[in-house]
């Protein structure tokens, strides 16, 4: 599981939730469409874009392949979204 920024280890990453969110929205794309492609629900995909779960790494690996993105990207490791 990924852990949120209120996760103490976490300290000052950027937050994945406001990332995945982001590119939600970028690509004009409703939290039900996401979740199909997931495979889950889209209340299930709501509480990840609310911080109410834990993003499976499953799931980073599905949208980082769906957007187009790097995982360093939606993790908010770097402001690149691809890696080179």
């Amino acid at each position: 599981m990924i852990r949120t920024k209120t996760n103490p280890s976490a300290g000052d990453m950027v937050d994945y939730i406001q990332r995945i969110r982001n590119l939600r929205e970028d690509a004009d794309k409703t939290q039900a469409e996401i979740a199909e492609i997931l495979g889950t629900s889209q209340t299930m995909y709501a509480r990840y874009e609310r911080g109410a779960n834990e993003l499976p790494v499953r799931h980073l690996i599905a949208l980082c392949k769906y957007y187009r993105v790097s995982a360093d990207y939606i993790l908010g490791l770097s402001d690149k979204k691809k890696s080179i």
